[in-house]
């Protein structure tokens, strides 16, 4: 069972916890795209941040090769950011600001998983396809997240409504054990 928000193809608009008809809103398949000779990722000279980022990639692996697991700890939000800027920037050569939102959105996800589950582990994973990335990040717990009104002065409980805002699909797969929630952002082909 799947939940999403946003419209994917053929479809009409969903709700934040409305249903769908599951699988990978048409990643299925997919493989990594090969990169490209002349792209930012070949100029690109290492920087601090880019030896961490490197760093991650070493210690849990490539969420573009598969999930890589994460321990379910607050310092484990920093990893995710890291793999995802290593992965949108660098691997994938996209924009500054898609990447920035990309980074954003890992963080709420992860930010829940860690705070809401009480898993040991979550996972995390990235996809490409034409025109789309896909990132996800998967928990043992069945519980749905929702997305909730936010007023001006609030100070907690932002994180799908970002999600909501920047993405422009995200939802829920429910698993035999856990979830994986899930958002898609549109991506200029060159």
């Amino acid at each position: 069972m799947s939940f999403r928000s946003g419209e994917s193809p053929g479809s009409g608009p969903g709700l934040a916890c409305g249903g769908h008809d599951g699988g990978m809103a048409g990643l299925e398949g997919t493989e990594q795209p090969r990169q490209r000779g002349g792209t930012a990722a070949v100029r690109w000279s290492p920087t601090v941040e880019d030896e961490l980022a490197l760093r991650a990639l070493d210690l849990y692996g490539n969420p573009t090769q598969g999930e890589v697991r994460l321990p379910s700890r607050p310092e484990s939000a920093v990893a995710a950011r890291r793999l995802t800027q290593t992965v949108v920037l660098r691997h994938w050569g996209l924009s500054g600001q898609l990447t920035e939102h990309a980074v954003l959105l890992v963080s709420e996800l992860v930010g829940n998983a860690v705070r809401h589950t009480g898993a040991r582990h979550f996972g995390l994973r990235m996809l490409r396809r034409r025109g789309w990335l896909r990132i996800e990040v998967r928990d043992p717990s069945r519980g749905l997240p929702c997305l909730m009104p936010v007023h001006e002065l609030d100070t907690t409980g932002r994180g799908l409504f970002l999600v909501d805002k920047l993405s422009d699909r995200w939802g829920v797969d429910l698993l035999a054990r856990g979830k994986t929630t899930w958002f898609e952002m549109r991506v200029a082909d060159r």
